[in-house]
């Protein structure tokens, strides 16, 4: 396979689009009673229903006929199988390889990696266990109580997240931090928050090399000497997860809290490796374990179920439906979960950089939309905000709802109501107001004449537009591995179907290379030349505000 859009069956779905697009989702309902139960699946305890989307049985077939025509079952294997379908970095994908529960062999190279996955697992065990025990202590004898990690990008956004996601689960006695943002002000305010005594650096950089974490972690490092008025004193406050022995030696970590992880693992998937440190530290092994085991059986899930009740599978075709038959550009992560609010972040990641990407894997310019633009937040605080654009605006916008049936904080009627608001704004997206129920109830508001026909325009919803509803009993680790695995494997899924890479990320290459020639410019170091016009201006300005 090479251009989508060449599939027999992409033609079949234009026409079909044609045919239904006018269609309207609460006229689909009244029709079919049977629909949610047709259109929505179990999995353990999470459930997804997907019956507010704009299809019909013929839609999901013919969607289900695209995943096979694309080989999505074929590329499925070559990813469990750990080949190298990251053809640009010439690496393997196997971030499924790290919850691999099953303890299953997994070759790169004709080499089992299963023995080294579970060496750094049971190193992350005994290091988490020493600090929450106590007996790791500090360079003056505290116990710590607070850990900081210092990264960006995946390095941060997935630990930051799970961390958040789990609080109920974690040791109330540590206090979790997270740096990424080179902004002085971030690395100053978790500082002023912490005694230099009893605190722990996590230090996350696979090359031990990027400038915004080393930036952050000499910081660090220079206030902790500063205040303890001893260098020996960095290798009882710093860990490191990376791959550069040497680099985190002349930092002066002691090696032996060095964590590893491989080049088969990509940053937005690897919070399940020791990237993952700060996760174990204030969660504990067992919840870890937890974790990744609802993440493997989300991976079990999507090797064997059938493609018509795939979950990945449903979730990614029903993306590429909206993105290349309907021509929505974007997507909207609503979550009614307090412990999530850092989940649309980590998907932003997860899904943009892999598939925001014009160049399919012959290096071709694609012929098709790929990847979404995702955005989203706490849907509580959203329907103030920018729902006005999800009911009334001009753009078709699909949405995930994401909330749990049982909150960990029952207080009053906190969570009825945060509930009520979530299933009445899936409903109203989806029904909307028709001019017949808007005059009504002006009528009964007591308008009428001039002033009703004015005003009626506006108190109209066209309504139909889709949404998935992802309902949990309850956020735990096993569910919340399961979801975010679920994320990945969509991912994954709708970069097959558009014939691209979604494991390389190229397009943040540019950016780094000119802020480091950019750098010393601003520094005063070298003058500032062979930058277009505008730069050149704010170069400028710049060095004259100092």
């Amino acid at each position: 396979m090479s251009v989508p859009s060449n599939l027999p069956v992409w033609q079949e779905l234009h026409a079909h689009h044609a045919a239904i697009a006018d269609l309207h989702l609460r006229d689909l309902f009244a029709a079919d009673p049977a629909r949610f139960a047709r259109f929505s699946r179990h999995f353990g305890d999470l459930l997804v229903d997907f019956s507010k989307h704009r299809i019909t049985d013929e839609t999901l077939r013919l969607l289900t006929e695209l995943a096979y025509q694309a080989q999505v079952p074929e590329w499925t294997a070559r990813l469990f199988s750990g080949e190298m379908i990251n053809h640009t970095e010439r690496r393997a994908v196997l971030h499924v390889a790290l919850r691999n529960r099953g303890n299953r062999s997994i070759f790169v190279n004709g080499e089992d990696v299963m023995p080294e996955v579970n060496a750094v697992l049971e190193h992350m065990r005994k290091f988490a266990d020493q600090i929450r025990r106590g007996k790791w202590r500090g360079h003056t004898g505290k116990r710590i109580r607070d850990v900081v990690n210092i990264g960006i990008g995946g390095s941060d956004l997935g630990p930051k997240m799970v961390c958040e996601a789990l609080e109920p689960y974690g040791d109330p006695t540590l206090r979790m931090h997270f740096v990424s943002n080179v902004d002085g002000a971030h690395i100053s305010h978790v500082l002023a928050d912490c005694d230099p005594e009893s605190t722990l650096f996590i230090i996350a950089s696979k090359t031990f090399t990027t400038q915004e974490t080393m930036t952050n972690a000499h910081t660090a490092r220079a206030w902790l000497v500063r205040e303890l008025g001893d260098e020996a004193a960095v290798a009882r406050h710093f860990v490191a997860v990376s791959t550069n022995a040497e680099g985190v030696r002349k930092f002066g970590i002691d090696t032996a809290n060095m964590f590893e992880f491989w080049d088969w693992v990509g940053g937005r998937y690897s919070l399940w490796s020791a990237i993952g440190l700060p996760i174990m530290v204030y969660l504990g092994m067992e919840h870890f374990i937890e974790l990744l085991e609802g993440a493997h059986a989300m991976d079990e899930h999507f090797r064997s179920a059938p493609l018509q009740d795939n979950l990945p599978v449903i979730l990614a075709l029903l993306g590429v439906w909206y993105i290349d038959f309907f021509g929505a550009s974007s997507q909207v992560t609503l979550v009614y979960d307090d412990y999530l609010r850092s989940l649309p972040d980590y998907l932003q990641q997860l899904d943009m950089e892999s598939n925001g990407k014009s160049i399919d894997r012959e290096g071709q310019a694609v012929s098709v939309k790929t990847g979404p633009i995702l955005w989203g937040g706490l849907g509580n605080n959203g329907q103030h905000a920018f729902y006005q654009l999800l009911h009334q605006g001009t753009h078709l916008v699909p949405a995930d709802f994401l909330a749990p049936a049982h909150s960990p904080n029952p207080v009053g009627d906190h969570h009825p109501i945060l509930l009520a608001n979530c299933l009445a704004q899936a409903e109203a997206l989806m029904v909307g107001k028709t001019e017949a129920q808007a005059r009504a109830e002006l009528e009964k508001q007591g308008l009428s004449g001039e002033a009703l026909e004015k005003l009626l325009p506006y108190k109209i919803f066209p309504g139909n537009r889709p949404s998935t509803s992802l309902f949990y009993r309850r956020m735990t680790p096993q569910v919340l591995g399961a979801l975010l695995a679920l994320y990945e494997h969509k991912v994954f899924v709708q970069g097959v179907i558009w014939n691209i890479n979604s494991f390389d990320q190229w397009g943040v290459e540019l950016g780094k290379q000119l802020a480091n020639a950019i750098l010393p410019e601003l520094k005063g170091e070298r003058p500032a030349d062979g930058h277009d016009a505008s730069t050149q201006g704010l170069i400028e300005f710049c060095r004259a505000a100092q």
